[in-house]
């Protein structure tokens, strides 16, 4: 009795052992290709999967999320003849994990010696100014290549960059020295410019200030014509009023005797050193015989003056 109880137990431990080796749980991005007796049977996705032991045999975990494969450096020439060291990065993704199993021996390799193959066939027919101006250019071409040459490998190529372009000393020197040539080159362009730009400001700002002084001179002059008319048009109104006053008011001979006097007297006064003689010397004794009696009559007036004050 004691020997069937034994022997039950072994045989539900050992059953107990084989359920637990037939249960497969694949994780989340991975996949599990499956063999039967040597022979592809089938590729486990993500879950809990039932396998026969001793007859199945499950590969390990193939990862179905993107893979970054940083390459090392390597010799490319360039169609001038110029060696120089790329190194390369690949972003690739397994999409089918039975081609990727069975497609080729260590892909990883075989990504990278393809890689190698294609970046020298495409920079070997760029000079090297276009390999380090053509970066993008380059990444495309390389990416187009490398997913069709990895298509049947189950792998697809989602992005190609060069991360280093390492030319020889020699010409790292010459690019520095031509582009220190060039910023200086830059730089006094820069200069010159902002010279040319200084000098026009100050010749607008010249222009400017001479055309703002001779139109306030324009202004001052017109402003000061504008007042002498006025003021000639004032005197001219007040002599035209004062003649009208003096023509209303009906002035006598003696009158206009004594003006003409006061006219004779201003022109003596003068600084000129012509003296007008009228024609007529009957004239002049005229004036003067009426010069005496205005004369005589502004005599007498005072002493009438004192008479009636006596």
């Amino acid at each position: 009795m004691e020997g069937w109880l034994i022997a039950l137990i072994v045989i539900a431990a050992v059953g107990l052992i084989l359920l637990c080796c037939s249960i497969r749980i694949v994780r989340q991005a991975t996949a599990v290709v499956v063999e039967r007796l040597g022979k592809y049977r089938k590729t486990f996705e993500t879950g809990i999967h039932m396998v026969i032991p001793f007859f199945d045999r499950c590969s390990r975990a193939i990862s179905l999320k993107e893979i970054v494969a940083d390459f090392k450096p390597q010799p490319v020439i360039t169609k001038d003849n110029v060696t120089m060291q790329i190194d390369t990065v690949v972003y690739f993704q397994i999409t089918d994990a039975k081609l990727f199993t069975y497609g080729v021996d260590d892909p990883v390799r075989a990504i990278e010696n393809l890689t190698a193959t294609t970046l020298r066939n495409i920079v070997g027919e760029l000079e090297l100014d276009e390999t380090l101006t053509s970066r993008d250019t380059v990444n495309t071409k390389m990416r187009v290549i490398l997913d069709e040459a990895t298509d049947p490998w189950g792998i697809k190529i989602n992005r190609v960059e060069l991360k280093n372009i390492l030319p020889p000393r020699d010409i790292q020197d010459a690019m520095e020295k031509q582009m220190r040539a060039e910023r200086e080159r830059r730089e006094q362009i820069l200069k010159a410019e902002g010279e040319k730009k200084s000098s026009i400001l100050v010749a607008e700002g010249e222009k400017q200030a001479q055309i703002l002084r001779a139109e306030a001179d324009k202004e001052a002059k017109i402003l000061q014509a504008e007042a002498d008319k006025a003021a000639l048009i004032a005197r001219a109104e007040g002599e035209s009023k004062a003649i009208d006053l003096i023509n209303s008011a009906k002035p006598n001979a003696a009158y206009i005797t004594l003006q003409g006097f006061e006219a004779l007297k201003a022109v003596a006064d003068g600084k000129s050193t012509k003296l007008i003689v009228p024609s007529e010397i009957q004239n002049v004794a005229g004036l003067l015989a009426s010069m005496t009696e205005v004369v005589g009559a502004t005599k007498e007036e005072p002493k009438s003056q004192t008479k009636k004050s006596k």
